[in-house]
């Protein structure tokens, strides 16, 4: 299924986010331009606090689910080939990234600039109503984070390619809006592998689903 009719279907109310439009707005300032033509995106598996909707810490580590997720994805993943794999040094993420790398044979790059928004005082806190235009005390505004994202992003997508990005559910809004991508709710699973493409300057989002066959595919 391609982003555009994925942009069709109705967002979950329990997953929907606020202040995205001033998040796509910030990026548009500055859009990313990657020279490569495609390249991978994983968010990492689920953690208890992503079920339950609280802000997390980067120490937050992977439920059983989220374990069993990341192993699927690294079974999704497996035929691709990438040649690179950088992560957010969050626990979440860099143990996410380090299963998909074994089933590669890679070794990942972690890197704290792709760790999630610093919600600052609302860690802890729940995220079931997320506003992303808000200013926490003690985090990050939009504005640092999105540029703080397009500069980690602009790093990792230099390496040799294709690369993987595994990260966070927010690095994925915003990758999609530096790159001016409609997205939707539907891609923003956890440990869900996604392929960004380009088509002359335009870029799209496919995930990578599997076939009743057992073999990954492109949806």
């Amino acid at each position: 299924m391609s982003i555009d009719r994925m942009s069709q279907a109705t967002p979950s109310p329990h997953t929907a986010a606020g202040g995205l439009d001033a998040l796509v707005r910030i990026a548009a300032t500055q859009p990313l331009a990657p020279d490569c033509d495609h390249f991978y995106f994983l968010r990492h598996g689920q953690t208890g606090r992503n079920a339950l909707r609280i802000f997390q810490a980067v120490d937050e580590p992977l439920s059983e689910l989220g374990l069993q997720q990341a192993a699927r994805a690294a079974e999704l993943l497996a035929g691709e080939p990438i040649r690179t794999i950088v992560c957010s040094d969050a626990r979440r993420a860099f143990d996410t990234a380090h299963t998909v790398a074994a089933a590669l044979r890679l070794a990942p790059t972690a890197r704290a600039e792709l760790r999630e928004r610093n919600f600052g005082a609302l860690i802890g806190t729940s995220s079931a109503n997320i506003d992303w235009a808000c200013e926490p005390e003690g985090g990050e505004t939009l504005t640092q984070f999105v540029a703080r994202k397009r500069a980690a992003l602009d790093a990792a997508l230099k390496q040799p390619a294709p690369v993987l990005v595994v990260a966070h559910g927010g690095t994925l809004y915003a990758l999609a809006a530096l790159l001016g991508v409609p997205i939707d709710v539907t891609v923003l699973g956890n440990a869900q592998p996604l392929r960004f493409s380009r088509s002359g300057p335009t870029w799209a989002i496919t995930p990578l689903l599997r076939h009743a066959g057992g073999e990954a595919a492109l949806a």
